[in-house]
C-alpha cells in the first residue's frame, strides 16, 4: 500500500509510525513474558497505533500470538463473551477452515455462522451464538488459555475500549468474574486499555476494584515536539513540499503534541500548498480553520446537552483558569453559581470525558482543539 504523508482518524503503522521506542520495549517485553498491561493516557495519543504495532513486530515469533479485539460495541456481559470468543478463535488460526476445526475443538454446543466477503482475498466474520443457556462465563474466558496449552504456545489479548466494561450491566460482578478467571493462567495475559482516561482509573486504580493491581501499569505520554519536526519535516519533503521547523513545531504546540491532531492538522497544512511550495504562517492559521470546521459538528454535540454553568465552567478554563473556579471573581466572571456548585460541575463534566484533573488539581480541558474551539467560537 502507498505511503500516506499524514494518516489520522485510525491506528496508523509502517511510514506514518513514529517514535514509542521505549513503550514498544516495554510492552515487547511484557507479551513475551506474560505480564499483564493496562495502557492509560488522553485521548487521541496513540495507544491502539501503539499494540498494533507491538503486535506486527511479534508476529515472527511463533510462539506468541497477539490477539486484538475491540469491545466498544459490547453492550451486555454475554455481548462481550461472543466478540472475545470469536476474536480469540479467529486470530489463534491460520484461516477459515482451521477456524472451523478448533471451534468444534475447544467450544462445544455451538453454532456458529461465518460471513465471506465476495472480494478475492478478503477477511471473514464469525457470529458464535453463545448464550447463558449454552455457555458459563468461565468456560469463555478460559479459551484463550486452553488453546494456549494445547497450542504449545503463549497468547495475549488486547482488548480496545475496555472501559466498556464498567458500562454493563452489573458491571462489578462481570469485572470480578474476568479477574478471578484470568489472575490464574500461566500461558495468557492480557493487555487492557481504552479512550476514557477517567474511566480506566476508576477501574484499575482504586482499591476496592476486581481489577486493582491486575498488572504493569503504563501511561502513556505524548509523543516529544522534537521528534515530531522531523516527522513533520520529513514528510513534507517527502512530497516535495517545504516546512520549516519553526513552523512544524508551531503546528505541534497548536494541538499539545496530541498524536492524532498532530497528523490532521499536518495533513490539513499540506495539502493546501503545491509541490515545490514551502507553508507559511497564514496556511497554517487556514488549516487551523478548516481543523475547528472538521471537528465542529462534534463538538457541537459535545455541548448541546450541557447546561449554561456547565459551559460557563468550560469557558473558564479555555480562557485559562486551573484552579480557584470558587473564588467571587472568577465565580462572578462566569457565572458559575454558588461555591457548592463548583465541585458538581467538575464532577458532571469529567463523567462526560470533556475535563481531567492533572498533577496538584488543575482541571484542564481533555481535548485541545475542542478548548481551541471554544476559545475561537464559543467564548467570543
Amino acid at each position: 500500500m502507498e505511503n500516506k504523508s499524514f494518516l489520522f482518524g485510525t491506528a496508523v503503522g509502517g511510514y506514518n509510525f513514529i517514535g514509542r521506542e521505549a513503550e514498544i520495549r516495554r510492552l515487547l517485553s511484557n507479551f513475551t513474558e506474560g505480564i499483564n498491561t493496562i495502557l492509560i493516557s488522553p485521548r487521541r495519543i496513540g495507544k491502539t497505533s501503539l499494540v498494533k504495532r507491538v503486535k506486527e513486530l511479534l508476529e515472527p515469533q511463533k510462539d506468541v500470538i497477539v490477539v486484538y479485539f475491540d469491545m466498544f460495541a459490547c453492550k451486555t456481559e454475554y455481548e462481550f463473551y461472543n466478540a472475545l470468543s470469536a476474536a480469540v478463535l479467529k486470530q489463534t488460526a491460520s484461516h477459515a477452515e482451521k477456524w472451523m476445526e478448533y471451534a468444534k475443538e475447544f467450544i462445544v454446543r455451538l453454532t456458529p455462522k461465518i460471513s465471506f466477503s465476495p472480494e478475492a482475498n478478503s477477511d471473514f466474520s464469525i457470529s458464535l451464538g453463545i448464550t447463558p443457556k449454552t455457555h458459563t462465563p468461565e468456560q469463555i474466558l478460559g479459551l484463550a488459555e486452553e488453546i494456549a496449552h494445547k497450542r504449545g504456545k503463549r497468547i495475549v489479548v488486547c482488548i480496545d475500549e475496555f472501559q466498556q466494561i464498567g458500562e454493563l450491566p452489573d458491571s462489578l460482578t462481570v469485572q470480578k468474574r474476568l479477574r478471578s478467571v484470568w489472575q490464574h493462567q500461566q500461558k495468557t495475559s492480557y493487555c487492557l486499555f481504552g479512550s476514557k482516561k477517567h474511566l480506566m482509573s476508576n477501574i484499575f486504580q482504586r482499591r476496592n476494584m476486581p481489577f486493582y493491581q491486575f498488572g504493569d501499569m503504563v501511561f502513556l505520554g505524548k509523543i516529544g515536539t522534537e521528534q515530531w519536526v522531523d516527522y513533520i519535516v520529513e514528510h513534507f519533503k517527502d512530497r516535495n513540499r517545504n516546512i520549516s521547523c519553526e513552523l512544524a513545531q508551531r503546528l505541534c504546540e497548536i494541538v499539545e503534541n496530541y498524536s492524532s491532531y498532530v497528523q490532521q492538522l499536518a495533513w490539513l497544512l499540506f495539502s493546501l500548498i503545491n509541490e515545490g511550495e514551502t507553508a507559511t504562517e497564514l496556511l497554517l492559521n487556514c488549516a487551523v480553520n478548516d481543523l475547528l470546521d472538521a471537528n465542529e459538528a462534534l463538538f457541537m454535540q459535545h455541548i448541546e446537552p450541557l447546561s449554561a454553568y456547565q459551559l460557563n465552567f468550560l469557558r473558564a478554563i479555555s480562557d485559562g483558569h486551573q484552579h480557584g473556579f470558587g473564588e467571587k471573581d472568577i465565580r462572578e466572571d462566569y457565572n458559575l453559581g454558588s461555591p457548592s456548585n463548583i465541585a458538581r460541575l467538575k464532577s458532571s463534566l469529567i463523567k462526560k470525558d470533556l475535563i481531567e484533573t492533572q498533577a496538584k488539581g488543575a482541571i484542564t480541558i481533555t481535548d485541545p482543539v475542542f478548548k481551541l474551539w471554544i476559545q475561537r467560537r464559543i467564548a467570543q
